[in-house]
Order: C-alpha cells, then sequence, then structure tokens
C-alpha cells in the first residue's frame, strides 16, 4: 500500500499536495484499490468556489459510482484533462498522473484538519 508521508490525506479517501496556497488534489491508492478499474472521472465543478467536503465530481468504476469530496474549502482551478482519454491513471499512477484536481485554498487554517500519512494508515488499517 502506497502511502506517502509528504502528503495529507481525508477520511474519504482522497490525498492532498499543498503548494503555498494551492492544494492538487486525488483519490488514494487504497481507494483506487477498491473502486477498481476506473472508466470515467467527471469533473463539473471547475472555476467553483466550493465548501470543504461538499462533491466536486465522480469518479466512476465498472462496478459503481462514487462521489469526490473536497478536503479543503477554495476555488477548483484546474481539471486533468488526462483523465477524459485516459481515466485508468487513477489506477496506474494515482499521487502522480491520475490527480484529478487543484484549487485556490480559502481557509489555510483547515489543512490542520487532514490526516497524516501516519493517521491515514491507521484508519484504513483499523
Amino acid at each position: 500500500m502506497n502511502i506517502p508521508s509528504e502528503l495529507k490525506y481525508t477520511k474519504d479517501h482522497e490525498w492532498i499536495k499543498i503548494e503555498g496556497n494551492t492544494a492538487t488534489v486525488g483519490i488514494t491508492d487504497f481507494a483506487q484499490g477498491e473502486l477498481g478499474d476506473i472508466v470515467y472521472v467527471e469533473v463539473d465543478t471547475l472555476d467553483e468556489t466550493l465548501d470543504a467536503e461538499e462533491v466536486f465530481g465522480t469518479v466512476e468504476a465498472v462496478k459503481t459510482v462514487s462521489d469526490l469530496f473536497l478536503p479543503l474549502s477554495g476555488e477548483i482551478i484546474a481539471f486533468n484533462d488526462n483523465l477524459e482519454d485516459e481515466p485508468e491513471k487513477v489506477n496506474t499512477d494515482p499521487y502522480g498522473e491520475g490527480w484529478m484536481i487543484q484549487l485556490k485554498i480559502s481557509d489555510p487554517s483547515q489543512v490542520d484538519h487532514l490526516l497524516s500519512a501516519e493517521d491515514y494508515k491507521a484508519l484504513i488499517s483499523g
């Protein structure tokens, strides 16, 4: 199970890479493994400002569709267009080419509520 220590995590199995006031978001290796083969990623909230824990999109696997929850409040400023043609990147490289969105963080204090790699590992092995 790959859980990079430099990232933050949510109980909803998203990972967050924070650089200044921008966050890159995707789903974890654990989540993609649970979902199985991902066939479609939909994000129709580009350029919208949402609150933490609001749904920003969906990920569709062969057997199920799951909502994607925003880990931090902010404006969604980018969507990984490569996922339109290659949604399987979420399975093969969830922390790299399988990233989903970038957002401009509106409340940096929310970062304190995210899980560390150790906390996330405990959550999924619990």
